[in-house]
């Protein structure tokens, strides 16, 4: 289900209006490729529809984030960056240099993490890697 459609059930579930802004907000989170932050989502979105503010994008985020539809990337460098759920499962790199973040997939390192969990006589049902690096060869 669309980041749209979710919203639009949030809010008639919390009897709250389905604005604009929300679904505009929630058209900013689902196209972007990236991680944004709430100031670069609040930029995207005004871009959009000027009468975005920064506590309807909060307010926003938290719904999505609520309802499982939104992660949360809280990174060592201080910042909080999100991205949509929907897509396939992935990991993360964090340039620690350009704080750049790049998606990666590794069918060992889901393997790994399966077997270190059955090892420990636990069953894997949700993880997240965030690797933290620099460059080998700095332009």
């Amino acid at each position: 289900m669309d980041l749209v459609k979710k919203l639009e059930e949030i809010c008639l579930k919390s009897d709250l209006r389905m604005t604009n802004q929300r679904r505009v907000i929630a058209e900013v989170l689902m196209d972007s490729d990236d991680h944004p932050s709430i100031e670069v989502i609040l930029d995207r979105a005004k871009m959009r529809d000027s009468r975005v503010s920064l506590p309807t994008v909060y307010r926003t985020v938290k719904l999505l984030e609520d309802a499982d539809m939104l992660e949360k990337h809280l990174l060592k460098d201080g910042r909080t960056l999100y991205e949509d759920k929907v897509g396939e499962h992935h990991d993360h790199l964090i340039d620690v240099t350009t704080g750049d973040v790049v998606e990666f997939v590794s069918e060992e390192i889901e393997a790994l993490q399966e077997a270190i969990a059955d090892k420990l006589g636990y069953k894997l049902v949700d993880h997240r890697l965030e690797l933290y690096a620099i460059p080998k060869n700095p332009k």
